[in-house]
């Protein structure tokens, strides 16, 4: 019987002894990682477009500092997958922040308790019988300051200040996606001492659109499939499409490095369908979100790590499943129900390449359909075969592990049409058929694909005409898919027909 070594010689070996080299049978573990962009405040150490590993919301609170958008991101994220590898990333921020005034006017003369809301979290403050509009202003300015969440260990995206009856909030950095915050005192909150009395106004609009292309460049080689950024802006998903380019980014041949940009556009259905109609990229998700107490960033962070751990495991049939009614901790719906989408208008958004969510019976915001911007392909035809997340998961999963086996299973060795004497050092190109059925089988047994028999009639292998050392495989997947729709006739009788 033949044997292969890689260290021990095959012939020469002339001194007695026994002799044992040690080799890997090979076990193969998915690396699948997700990584958030986002802006970092003054007070983070992280430096910019640098990826780091980040464990726990006090490594979060160190490198993006509290109350910062990427610490919120970071915050919701893990809460939502508390056990999956993420990377945070400081996007530099440009322009100017945001302000916003509370103007202190005539409250009820009764003592209280007040109640602000900032980025869907409750500020509650104590309000003395008589207490002077100044006294209120500076109590709500300390209550704001002050703020954390001891369950969630949530903070408040702005800072303030308080003089001559005002409080004046500033962003903690810049950049336009401040402009989503909402600040709101609640007027049907029962025994909201601030319920009249409040007046709210943005002040100053925030400035600066930041870019992620240094971001996207610094991502290198580590497989980073999973990028949850709020950066929505024209050229920040060219820069996405770009980075994820099947010709020349990190799903091209040369790379296979893959991933996928999630991000979350603010808007009404014009503007979302106009988004998702005017692009058409298998490697970008964009969530269609209405304006809500909860800001963007954190919308697109708790969606997205919501799903993270079925998205990154290939064992269990998790990559494929339908996601749909899955509730997003942290995250409120719009105020106006009105503005909850209804299934026309959730349908409307998925056929324009926007994905969408609902509301369920507990008023919280859960997962309807998480799609990729792909509609057409190159031709400008209808192709729905990229349009599921589950089908870049699928991809990035079967496509590693295929790569994976198929090295394992050929490295160092020599190639021939034929191997008579069934040496382990050769490979044929029917020896490399039959891994590939093999390790289909296995992908199968996994979850990811199904059909072994009609892939196995499918594949070929075969000797390139021009390089003898080359063999060419065409191998055709057919991915497992979600269970997304039951539809069925239910006609009823009176009585049964006899027959």
């Amino acid at each position: 019987m033949a044997t292969l070594f890689n260290f021990i010689p095959g012939s020469g070996l002339i001194a007695p002894g026994t002799f044992f080299e040690v080799n890997s049978g090979g076990q193969y573990e998915s690396q699948s990682y997700g990584v958030i962009f986002g802006h970092k405040s003054t007070a983070g150490l992280l430096a910019d477009n640098t990826p780091t590993l980040c464990s726990t919301a006090g490594e979060a609170a160190q490198l993006a500092g509290v109350g910062s958008q990427l610490y919120e991101m970071f915050r919701v994220a893990r809460r939502a997958a508390p056990a999956q590898r993420i990377y945070i990333v400081s996007i530099p921020v440009a322009g100017t922040s945001g302000q916003w005034t509370i103007a202190v006017g005539a409250l009820a003369a009764a003592a209280g308790d007040g109640v602000i809301e900032i980025a869907g979290r409750k500020v509650s403050v104590a309000k003395a019988a008589s207490e002077t509009a100044n006294a209120t202003a500076t109590a709500i300015a300390a209550a704001i300051n002050a703020y954390v969440d001891p369950l969630t260990l949530a903070y408040l995206p702005v800072t303030a200040t308080a003089a001559t009856n005002v409080v004046t909030l500033t962003a903690r950095h810049a950049g336009t996606t401040m402009n989503e915050l909402e600040i709101f005192a609640d007027p049907n909150l029962a025994g909201n001492a601030y319920a009249a009395g409040l007046t709210i106004a943005q002040s100053v609009p925030a400035t600066g659109t930041a870019s992620i292309a240094a971001a996207l460049a610094a991502l290198g080689d580590l497989p980073m499939d999973w990028i949850i950024s709020p950066f929505v802006e024209t050229t920040n998903l060219d820069a996405a499409a770009a980075a994820l380019s099947d010709v020349s980014g990190r799903w091209a041949w040369n790379a296979q490095l893959y991933g996928h940009y999630f991000t979350v556009n603010t808007g009404n259905t014009a503007a979302q369908t106009t988004l998702g109609l005017g692009r058409n990229d298998r490697h970008i998700a964009v969530i269609g979100r209405v304006a809500s107490p909860t800001p963007g960033w954190e919308w697109v962070a708790a969606y997205v790590a919501r799903v993270l751990p079925w998205l990154t495991d290939d064992t269990n049939g998790n990559a494929a499943r339908n996601q749909s009614a899955l509730a997003l901790e942290d995250i409120r719906p719009p105020r106006d129900r009105s503005l909850w989408p209804n299934y026309a208008v959730r349908n409307t958004l998925l056929g324009s390449g926007i994905s969408t969510w609902t509301v369920n019976g507990a008023n919280q915001v859960v997962i309807d359909k998480l799609i990729t911007m792909q509609r057409q392909n190159a031709q400008g035809l209808p192709d729905t075969v990229f349009r599921d997340i589950q089908a870049i998961a699928q991809a990035m999963l079967g496509l590693r592990y295929l790569r994976w086996g198929l090295s394992t299973r050929n490295a160092n060795k020599a190639l021939a049409r034929a191997n008579p004497s069934n040496l382990p050092t050769i490979a044929t190109p029917d020896d490399i058929k039959a891994d590939c059925i093999a390790l289909y089988g296995d992908l199968v047994d996994r979850g990811l694909f199904e059909d072994k028999p009609t892939f196995a009639k499918r594949v070929k292998t075969e000797v390139d005409a021009s390089n003898p050392a080359r063999v060419n495989i065409k191998m055709d997947l057919d991915r497992v898919n979600p269970l997304d729709i039951l539809a069925a006739n239910a006609t009823f009788y009176a009585q049964y027909p006899a027959n």
